[in-house]
Parts: C-alpha cells; sequence; structure tokens
C-alpha cells in the first residue's frame, strides 16, 4: 500500500526546499512528481490505522502541549530523561477522532499536539515547560514558523489545577524575563480530549529521517531557537 501525503506535507516540501528557486518553473502534478522522486512527498492518502500501546503505569504522569508542527516536537521530550513515550495527536478542537485530513485543512479547531508520558520522580512538569518554551515561537500567533493556521498554534493544555498554576506561571516568568521584545501570546487550556495521530506520524523523524530533516531545517525552527536562546540551549 503506497502510503499518502496530505497537501499540507506538499506545501511543507515546497516551502523548505533549498532550490525553491529552481521549482518555480513546475507547477501542480509537475511539482509533486518531481518531490516524490525524491522521497520527500509519497502520492494518495492513508487511512487512519491506530496500533499505539498507550502506557498503563500509575506512577507516571500526562502532559499535553501543541507547538506547531508535532513531528518536531516529539524528539527533544523523547532524549529528556524521565519521559516514557511521545504520542503525536490532535487536541483543542470539537471534530471527534479527527483526521490529519480534516485538521492540516484547518477546518476544524484542533491544533497538532503531543501527549507526554513522564516519570515525576526523573523528571518535573516545570521541565517539560522549560524544553516547550525553548523549541518554539511563544510571540508567533496562529502558526508556528513556515506553518500557519489555528491548527499550528502554540497552547499548553493542562490536566489539573496543579498544571494550570505552573504553565501560568512560567509564562508570566517568559514575559518579564525581557527574552522577546513581543508579547507571548501562546494560550492556556484546560484540555478536554486528546486523539492520537495516525500511525506513520508517531516517531516521524525515526521512521522517515530525509524527510524530517528536510522539512525541520527549511521550517526556521532550529534556526530561531539557536538565535533566541543559543547553541548552548538548543534541546
Amino acid at each position: 500500500m503506497i502510503q499518502v501525503s496530505s497537501r499540507t506535507h506538499q506545501r511543507r516540501a515546497w516551502r523548505s526546499h533549498k532550490f525553491l528557486g529552481l521549482l518555480r518553473p513546475l507547477r501542480g502534478l509537475a511539482i509533486t512528481v518531481f518531490l516524490s522522486s525524491l522521497g520527500l512527498v509519497t502520492l494518495g492518502y492513508a487511512e487512519k490505522k491506530m496500533t499505539l500501546e498507550i502506557p498503563n503505569d500509575p506512577t507516571l504522569q500526562t502532559a499535553t502541549f501543541a507547538g506547531g508542527c508535532f513531528w518536531c516536537m516529539e524528539p527533544p521530550y523523547d532524549e529528556l530523561k524521565g519521559v516514557k513515550k511521545t504520542i503525536a495527536g490532535y487536541t483543542g478542537g470539537n471534530e471527534v477522532n479527527p483526521t490529519y485530513e480534516q485538521v492540516s485543512s484547518g477546518t476544524t479547531a484542533h491544533a497538532e499536539a503531543i501527549q507526554i508520558y513522564f516519570d515525576p520522580k526523573l523528571t518535573s512538569y516545570n521541565e517539560l515547560l522549560d524544553v516547550f518554551w525553548k523549541n518554539i515561537d511563544p510571540t508567533q500567533d496562529n502558526g508556528q514558523f513556515v506553518d500557519h493556521g489555528r491548527q499550528y498554534r502554540s497552547e499548553i493544555f493542562y490536566h489539573n489545577d496543579e498544571q494550570r498554576k505552573a504553565a501560568l506561571e512560567s509564562k508570566e516568568k517568559l514575559a518579564k524575563s525581557g527574552k522577546f521584545s513581543k508579547p507571548i501570546v501562546t494560550e492556556i487550556s484546560k484540555l478536554k480530549v486528546f486523539y492520537p495521530a495516525e500511525d506513520y506520524h508517531q516517531d516521524f523523524y525515526q521512521k522517515n529521517p530525509l524527510r524530517y530533516k528536510f522539512y525541520r531545517h527549511g521550517s526556521g525552527r532550529d534556526q530561531f531557537i539557536e538565535k533566541t536562546w543559543g547553541e548552548q540551549e538548543k534541546h
């Protein structure tokens, strides 16, 4: 079965290609076929298959963050001590069990997000918040980096009052730090329901390293992180 990528995937590759100038004369299907030949997009559309194993460990806690493309938000947490699993998915809207096609089209109120299962004895929620702030642009409204639209907004979805308090305090601390000249627009909301994304999105950076690096380099995320926090702070 040929795995399918949405038009959003194609736009991501189109925007980020370092030889963009060479591609501009191409149009429509020609662009898709060209990128497909490089292995940067695939043709068709995959059904929503779910084979995820959700951790069932009562000692673990859960955090949920939206920071733009969920491909880019899993790696920094997977590398963090105490994090047992990250899951890419959708939350923040009312559509039940949405598909990637629906969310990426911007027709739902859902955002791409990740859910993190972590051991509070090894890492704290405040540490997760610190990683979150250092991997997004908290001043960008209605999107993140090259991706625009509410489906790519930055938002903290708290699970309880303790997380809500910590999120509000960390946002206020960042605003007062003077690190950014623009207002911090990242939203903070109570988590309602989190829907895991399709299997092919899970750990995408491991399954498709070339495509992931291609998109990530062109998105501007790493350049922003390094400029804002310095190389030593980049997660």
